[in-house]
């Protein structure tokens, strides 16, 4: 039986076990399983790989998408530039990262883009929101990072007000900010300021329209969430699972 997983932590909810168990019901796909591996520590992976000598390939998810670099072998070109995963193949003793965020968000984000939608804000500044930042540098869209903490590359929360709205129309969400359990909560951004000319597109895809989404949607911006996503990464990631060799 062929094997394959996420890790991260705490994995509470977990889009990829239902996603992945039903696409082997439905395809008739008899020899694989998936499982979720949830890890306190990153140092709880090595022994993980150890354990399993029938793993052929892994999802990563928050918080180890950049901590888990220094254990693999290798990196395709894009994780490299980018400097996160959030998919491992395991080719015997070899373990190659890649990240199949970038084509997920890019082929989900670019059919709503309109002509003003020439810059953005970048909540979060993890592993997700390095490949959001990826596409958007490969785009032509000029981006500003904002963060809880201002520094030399982040801008903080406290700083927005409705110019920046104005001038950065494009809002993605890269932080876990509202997701389930947690739902009542959305980013600290003034929302009095979003308008039409806003697109907001969250990372979450449970609920499926965040608080972040709400409101931007009750002020008449587009608004997008991270499902589409999840399932163009997910079938890439299984596309990259199966190949016979890196």
């Amino acid at each position: 039986m062929k094997l394959y997983g996420l890790i991260g932590y705490p994995l509470i909810q977990s889009f990829s076990k239902k996603y992945f168990t039903e696409k082997f019901i439905q395809e008739a796909i008899t020899d694989c399983l998936f499982e979720l591996f949830p890890l306190e520590e990153i140092t709880e992976f090595p022994p993980l790989i150890q354990a399993h000598s029938n793993l052929r390939g892994l999802a990563v998810t928050i918080p180890y998408k950049e901590k888990v670099i220094p254990f693999l072998s290798a990196l395709d070109d894009e994780a490299k530039a980018i400097g996160a995963v959030n998919c491992i193949c395991v080719y015997g003793s070899t373990l190659k990262g890649y990240n199949t965020d970038v084509r997920g968000f890019e082929k989900s984000f670019v059919p709503l883009l309109k002509k003003n939608h020439s810059r953005a804000l970048v909540l979060g500044t993890g592993g997700a929101s390095k490949a959001v930042q990826f596409v958007l540098k490969k785009l032509g869209i000029e981006y500003l990072l904002v963060s809880r903490q201002r520094s030399e590359r982040t801008i903080c929360y406290e700083d927005l007000d409705e110019k920046y709205l104005q001038t950065y129309p494009v809002i993605i969400n890269c932080t876990p900010v509202g997701m389930v359990p947690n739902d009542q909560y959305a980013p600290a951004i003034p929302y009095e300021y979003i308008g039409a000319h806003n697109y907001l597109y969250d990372l979450i895809y449970k609920p499926s329209e965040t608080k972040f989404l709400q409101e931007g949607k009750r002020r008449g911006a587009i608004v997008k969430n991270g499902y589409e996503m999840l399932i163009i990464q997910a079938e890439e990631n299984w596309r990259l699972w199966n190949k016979e060799q890196f």
